[in-house]
């Protein structure tokens, strides 16, 4: 039987995995359906996070910290919108595409979201 705490983990690496993997995006026209990829698993996990753990099965104060700004990014970003636009407008400007990227990292990073998640999992 799986814990919560392993599955916590579990979720969390693929969160890291997808952040590593954007910072590692050079800038292609193809790029953008790497990066919709990305923040799709991301957006993804963030939502397994928030909705099927409960906060008292981690008792963690990591876990206490993380989960409002997990939910702070959930509600204020909207990258798949965004990304379905500029697919269909601007999906063969490169900086357009770079730009986007930078933007998500930066609202992963926004509030030490990623160093939170880091730290968790390392902790787990």
């Amino acid at each position: 039987m799986v814990t919560y705490a392993a599955h916590l983990g579990r979720i969390l690496r693929q969160v890291l995995e997808s952040h590593d993997t954007l910072a590692d995006i050079k800038g292609t026209p193809l790029d953008i359906d790497r990066i919709r990829r990305e923040v799709l698993r991301i957006n993804g996990s963030l939502r397994a996070v928030l909705s099927n753990i409960p906060e008292s099965s981690i008792r963690l104060l990591d876990f206490e910290l993380l989960r409002p700004k997990l939910a702070k990014y959930m509600d204020e970003y909207d990258f798949e919108g965004e990304l379905d636009t500029m697919d269909a407008l601007y999906s063969e400007d490169v900086m357009r595409i770079n730009n986007i990227r930078i933007k998500i990292l930066e609202a992963l990073r926004d509030r030490k979201m990623i160093e939170s998640v880091r730290e968790l999992v390392d902790e787990l």
